[in-house]
């Protein structure tokens, strides 16, 4: 008696999955051809930015030769059409490499470059403090106060990864357009942090040497 049971059972299940195949398969065969469809475009999308980030590694590594080369010119502009179409990793480097380059034979349309760079908000905080530096870096010699002022005050602050640096800047720019004042002013923060590099605490007591045999003088 128990084997009739249970082939009735056996008998309703069959049915029963029958019955849901019937109804639901086309879902069910939908849902698989969707995931092959999405595990194969995910599969040949990681191999074209492979491929990509191959060609733009090759292009940034012949301009990383022109500029080894002493070629600034030829290494900004391969540089500037490696950051045309590469990866974001590559663009941004090879926008940072082409300033670089320009600031060998042309430091005035290096520190626009570097402008543009501390102005575009999707590279991200740090790259834009780090493109206003070295844009301050080219000035420094030859900027007033104001300018540098203008381009590192916000840099200067004691959360600011590239505050040192800033500091020194601001300090000898200040020194050199004889704003005593201001420039103790920067001199005074780089002696106060705890964590200022030792050649930069050096450079700045050797500046604040200068500034007070001056001021007895």
């Amino acid at each position: 008696m128990s084997d009739i049971f249970h082939e009735v059972d056996e008998e309703v299940r069959r049915e029963r999955l029958r019955q849901f195949w019937e109804r639901y398969s086309l879902l069910i065969v939908g849902a698989a051809v969707l995931v092959v469809v999405a595990i194969a475009a995910w599969q040949i999308n990681e191999y074209w930015m492979a491929k990509k980030a191959a060609a733009a590694g090759a292009r940034f590594e012949a301009a990383v030769t022109l500029s080894e080369q002493g070629k600034h010119a030829e290494a900004e502009s391969a540089f500037a059409k490696a950051a045309a179409d590469a990866p974001d990793g590559y663009r941004i480097l090879s926008r940072f490499r082409a300033a670089a380059e320009a600031a060998q034979v042309k430091p005035a349309d290096a520190v626009k470059d570097y402008d543009a760079l501390a102005a575009d908000a999707a590279l991200g905080s740090l790259w834009q403090e780090l493109a206003s530096l070295r844009a301050g870096m080219l000035l420094v010699d030859s900027a007033p106060l104001a300018e540098l002022k203008k381009r590192l005050d916000p840099l200067v602050a004691p959360d600011r990864i590239y505050r040192h640096s800033a500091r020194e800047l601001l300090a000898l720019s200040a020194w050199r357009n004889k704003d005593t004042a201001a420039a103790k002013h920067y001199l005074d923060m780089i002696a106060n942090d705890a964590d200022t590099p030792p050649g930069t605490r050096t450079r700045a007591d050797v500046l604040s040497a200068l500034i007070a045999a001056n001021g007895k003088s």
